[in-house]
């Protein structure tokens, strides 16, 4: 099987299926034959879903958008229909867009529109989390990630994929919940899950529902 391989101060292999290509991560030192007969040990997994990301890619590249179309804000259907003015946004009941728009601009309208509901949403949502836990970002941005929700960087600064605003509210708090306690624990700790599990109980519940909706994005091509 052909791969490309990327070697670094890793102690163990891993194989991850991009864009319908095999990617191998290994320690530096580990010789090829022993990659290869790693990557052999695994045709199976691999085939599976090399198989799953070609029908993914294959379904990105088909998605458009077109009005009349549902788009999903918040966790709700909304619909998308044109406006006879060059103004773009929400209003509660449906993302607007001006008419005769093809259907990549019509894809680029509605980004625009998340970008604006996701900075004026999640920003103060995350503030406001914050101050009921008791933490203190140094700032909170909203990103155009595609594979994070969100991440928590050393200088304390919150980035939250503009794709969040899609969730529900519990699933989006979750999320904010999930980055707020890194600012104290900066890993994946029994100690990092004892402060989310305070806080959300049931956070195992909203994190399979982020799955499943990162699952329904993948087979999406949000990208401009």
């Amino acid at each position: 099987m052909e791969y490309t391989l990327d070697r670094s101060n890793r102690r163990t292999v891993a194989i991850y299926i991009r864009n319908g290509g095999i990617e191998v991560r290994a320690p530096l030192k580990m010789p090829k034959r022993d990659i290869d007969r790693f990557v052999a040990s695994k045709e199976k997994w691999i085939t599976d879903r090399l198989v799953k990301s070609q029908e993914q890619l294959k379904r990105r590249k088909s998605f458009t958008l077109n009005y009349g179309d549902i788009v999903v804000y918040r966790g709700k259907n909304y619909p998308i229909i044109a406006q006879n003015d060059d103004r773009t946004g929400f209003d509660g009941t449906a993302f607007y867009i001006p008419p005769d728009l093809s259907y990549p601009q019509i894809k680029t309208a509605c980004i625009q529109i998340y970008r604006l509901l996701a900075k004026r949403d999640l920003i103060p949502k995350t503030y406001d989390i914050a101050g009921q836990m008791g933490a203190t970002p140094s700032a909170v941005k909203i990103s155009n990630a595609k594979t994070r929700w969100g991440s928590c960087s050393a200088k304390k600064s919150i980035n939250l994929s503009w794709h969040l605003v899609m969730a529900d509210d519990d699933v989006i708090d979750y999320v904010i919940i999930h980055e707020l306690a890194h600012l104290t624990q900066m890993n994946h700790s029994e100690r990092f899950w004892a402060i989310v599990s305070n806080i959300l109980p049931d956070y195992r519940a909203r994190k399979t529902r982020l799955a499943d909706l990162q699952k329904r994005i993948s087979t999406e091509n949000w990208d401009f």
